[in-house]
C-alpha cells in the first residue's frame, strides 16, 4: 500500500492562504483580516490562524490588533524606494560578474524571457511579477556568490508584492518590462560588463521614477 500522504500543519497551510493573498493582492493594503474568517476560509481552528497571522506580522506584511484582526500593511513608497536600491547594489554587481556569460546562462534567459512574455499576454500579474523576478534571479545566481545569492532571495516576498502593485497601477510597464529584459539580455549577450549594468540601471530607474509621481 502506498503511504498517505503527509499533511501540512494547520498553521503552515494558514500562512501560505494568507501569504499567497496579500502577494497576489486577493487581499490589498488595508484589509482588515479576521481571525474567524481566515480559519473558514482554510478550515481550521483559530489557534494556528494566530501563530500565522504573528509570523506574517513578524515579516512586515500585517499588523495585528488585539480583539479586531489583523491589518494587511500597504506597499509605501519608502519600501519600494529601499527594495529598489538594495536591488541596484546587488544586480549591478551581479551581472558584471557574470559577463561574460556562459552558453548555459544565455539559454536560461532566452527561456525566461519567453516565458515572460507568455504570462505579461495572460494578464495574470501575479504571474508576470514570478517571472519578472525569476529573470533577474538567474543572473544574480550566475555571479557565483552564494551569499549575495541568498541576501537577493530575501527581497523575493517584497519584489512580488511591489511588482503586482507597480503594475496594477501602471499596466503600461508589462510590455515595457519585457522590453527591457531583452535589452538586457542583448547587453549581456555582447560580453560588455558595463553596457549590462548600465541597462540594469535604466530597468530598476523607472521604479524610483515613479515613486516621486513622475510619468515615463
Amino acid at each position: 500500500m502506498p503511504a498517505a500522504p503527509v499533511r501540512q500543519p494547520a498553521a503552515d497551510r494558514v500562512y501560505d492562504h494568507i501569504k499567497q493573498a496579500v502577494l497576489d493582492r486577493r487581499y490589498e493594503g488595508g484589509t482588515l483580516l479576521t481571525e474567524g474568517e481566515l480559519a473558514d476560509a482554510v478550515g481550521v481552528s483559530r489557534t494556528p490562524v494566530r501563530e500565522a497571522l504573528l509570523k506574517l506580522e513578524m515579516e512586515g506584511l500585517l499588523k495585528l490588533y488585539p480583539k479586531k484582526g489583523a491589518l494587511v500593511l500597504a506597499v509605501s513608497a519608502q519600501e519600494i524606494a529601499d527594495v529598489v536600491e538594495t536591488r541596484l547594489l546587488v544586480e549591478e554587481f551581479a551581472v558584471r560578474k557574470a559577463v561574460p556569460a556562459p552558453p548555459r546562462l544565455i539559454a536560461r534567459l532566452e527561456e525566461l524571457l519567453e516565458e515572460h512574455r507568455r504570462r505579461a499576454e495572460s494578464g495574470d500579474l501575479a504571474d508576470v511579477a514570478v517571472t519578472d523576478r525569476c529573470f533577474h534571479a538567474e543572473i544574480v545566481r550566475h555571479a557565483g556568490n552564494e551569499i549575495l545569492s541568498r541576501l537577493y532571495d530575501q527581497l523575493r516576498d517584497r519584489q512580488l508584492r511591489m511588482g503586482v502593485a507597480v503594475m496594477h497601477a501602471h499596466p503600461d510597464r508589462i510590455a515595457k518590462n519585457v522590453a527591457e529584459h531583452a535589452e538586457l539580455l542583448d547587453a549581456i549577450r555582447t560580453g560588455d560588463p558595463e553596457a549590462a549594468a548600465e541597462c540594469v540601471r535604466r530597468h530598476l530607474g523607472w521604479v524610483t521614477v515613479l515613486v516621486r509621481g513622475e510619468a515615463r
